[in-house]
């Protein structure tokens, strides 16, 4: 695959810091790369006791950050949690080690619709479903009546957000959204199709937004300056206080889908702790333990559905939303088609 501009130079920037190792083996301890927040204490802490051993956890906040620090040589970590583009490219990279299927005896819970979207690794040979997961729709009910807006992706078209609405600064995220809802592919590489995304984004939804904007709009919303985002649920409710999720939020994700994403667990082609590792893939989706990840963010559950019976807290949102989802997949050199694009919808001005 021809790395993109970005990983490239991420990839400099990190064989810059880089040690020689990133983790030093006790033989007892399992070395987790994966997001940030992302691993609940409580799991590990019941994996730890369980199997008389250690779990080290280092995070990253990108999958560009993550695939650098491996590509440049970092050395130690058993298992990595990449999002479904970085999966395939990885997998295609001999980057992991194949799952020991014999371990792997709660395959069984995986709900079968979510390896029918993983189209790179449909028998999880490599790679294990941990999340999946996608960005809607946020209304401030407090600003705007429900039922007086459309319940779909041109709801940011609607001028009675006009200054107080915010989109993702995430191409693959707005444009998806703009090419599901004219009825196209998130991955679309056609360019009448991308061309009609490009002219709707910029004619009629952006003339309504105060900016793109992927990491505060979550504050704002909560603030009242926001009345309509786009992006991640928990991002929204992480911020409005949970006694006024009911009365404040109106969380959806239009019927038509948008993008997902789907993060997996993978083994490490040079993972000094094979064993273990496997362990750890196979207890996460023991349906108890799912259950209180599951818990801890208020996530869906759409992976393993046999973990709802589990559950004690309410979902932001319900996984039934997530079924017309489209995973983003790797796109190689087409995606200098979506960064021209891009700049354009970025820098055209109203």
């Amino acid at each position: 695959m021809k790395l993109t501009s970005k990983i490239a130079a991420v990839c400099v920037a990190a064989l810059a810091v880089l040690g020689l190792t990133s983790c030093k083996d006790d033989g007892k301890t399992l070395y987790l790369y994966n997001w940030t927040y992302y691993t609940p204490d409580t799991v590990i802490k019941q994996f730890e006791q369980k199997f008389d051993c250690k779990v080290k956890v280092d995070s990253y906040a990108s999958n560009e950050e993550m695939y650098a620090k491996l590509r440049a040589g970092a050395k130690g970590y058993d298992i990595v949690v990449p999002s479904q583009d970085f999966t395939s490219i990885m997998i295609n990279q001999g980057m992991f080690r194949e799952i020991d299927q014999d371990k792997f005896t709660n395959r069984k819970y995986i709900n079968p619709a979510v390896l029918e979207k993983a189209t790179y690794d449909p028998e999880m040979k490599y790679a294990v479903p941990y999340y999946f997961g996608a960005a809607g729709i946020s209304v401030n009910k407090t600003k705007v009546p429900e039922g007086s807006y459309e319940r779909n992706w041109n709801i940011f078209a609607d001028p009675q957000f006009k200054g107080h609405a915010t989109m993702m600064d995430d191409m693959r995220e707005v444009m998806g959204d703009a090419l599901k809802y004219q009825g196209h592919s998130v991955n679309s590489l056609d360019e009448q199709e991308l061309k009609e995304a490009t002219e709707l984004i910029v004619n009629q939804w952006k003339p309504q937004l105060v900016k793109f904007d992927a990491e505060a709009f979550g504050k704002s919303f909560a603030s009242g300056d926001f009345w309509l985002c786009q992006g991640y649920a928990e991002v929204i409710y992480g911020e409005v206080p949970e006694d006024k999720w009911e009365e404040t939020i109106d969380f959806f994700i239009p019927e038509e889908g948008g993008p997902s994403y789907l993060d997996s667990m993978c083994i490490l082609k040079d993972s000094k702790h094979y064993e273990l590792a496997n362990e750890f893939i196979n207890f996460i989706h023991t349906p108890e333990i799912y259950a209180q990840f599951l818990d801890a963010f208020c996530f869906p559950d759409f992976v393993n559905p046999e973990a709802e019976k589990y559950m004690t807290k309410k979902s932001m949102y319900s996984a039934s939303q997530m079924a017309n989802c489209e995973l983003k997949n790797d796109l190689g050199e087409g995606l200098d088609k979506y960064n021209e694009l891009w700049q354009t919808i970025r820098f055209t001005s109203d």
